[in-house]
C-alpha cells in the first residue's frame, strides 16, 4: 500500500512544469519534483526563521503539487480554478487511498488547508509557490531566456506575494543580475 503511493510520488520527476514548456518551449524544464525541492528549502528557511510549523508546512509543500503525479501540471489557462480543483482533489484522494487510516487522515487534512488557502501555513505556502516560480524565472533569465517571456511570471509572482518579508524577498530576486 504504502509502496504504490511512493511510486506515484516519485512521478513528479518526470512531470515538467507546463508553463515553462508554453512560455520558453524547453526541451528540459524543470520538473514538479525540482520545483516542490526547491519550495521545500525556501520554506524550511523561511518557516524556521518566523517560527513557524515548520512540519506543517513542509509537509503541505510536499503535497501540494502531489495530484499533479496522476493528472499533469495544468497553467491557470488550460482549465478553470474548478474543474482544476476538482480533477486535483479526485486525484489526491486516489493516491492517498491505501494509505494508513491515521496518515490518510493527516495528509487530507493538511491538503485541504492548502486547498482552502485559510491558515498561516497555507498562506505563506502560497505565496512561496509563487516566490520559487519567480526564483526560477531569474535562474532561466540568467541562461539566457528573453526577459519579454518571463514578464507573466515575474508579474503573477509580485501580484500574488503580499507578506512583507517575502516582498522584500521577491524584489531581491527580481534584482539580483
Amino acid at each position: 500500500m504504502i509502496l504504490d503511493f511512493l511510486k506515484t510520488a516519485a512521478n513528479l520527476k518526470k512531470i515538467s512544469r507546463q508553463g515553462w514548456v508554453d512560455k520558453l518551449s524547453l526541451n528540459h524544464p524543470e520538473s514538479v519534483a525540482d520545483h516542490c525541492y526547491s519550495m521545500a528549502i525556501m520554506s524550511m528557511v523561511i518557516s524556521d526563521m518566523r517560527k513557524y510549523d515548520s512540519e506543517t508546512i513542509l509537509k503541505m509543500v510536499l503535497l501540494h503539487d502531489l495530484a499533479e503525479a496522476r493528472i499533469g501540471d495544468y497553467t491557470p489557462n488550460q482549465l478553470s480554478i474548478e474543474k482544476k480543483k476538482k480533477l486535483e482533489n479526485n486525484a489526491f484522494n486516489k493516491i492517498i487511498d491505501n494509505l494508513p487510516e491515521n496518515i490518510k487522515s493527516q495528509y487530507l487534512q493538511i491538503w485541504e488547508d492548502y486547498q482552502e488557502n485559510i491558515s498561516a501555513e497555507s498562506k505563506l505556502v502560497h505565496q512561496i509557490d509563487r516566490l520559487e516560480m519567480a526564483l526560477q524565472a531569474k535562474l532561466y533569465q540568467k541562461e539566457g531566456h528573453s526577459e519579454n517571456k518571463l514578464e507573466s511570471f515575474f508579474e503573477s509572482a509580485k501580484k500574488d506575494i503580499d507578506d512583507p518579508k517575502l516582498k522584500e524577498l521577491f524584489t531581491k530576486i527580481i534584482n539580483d543580475n
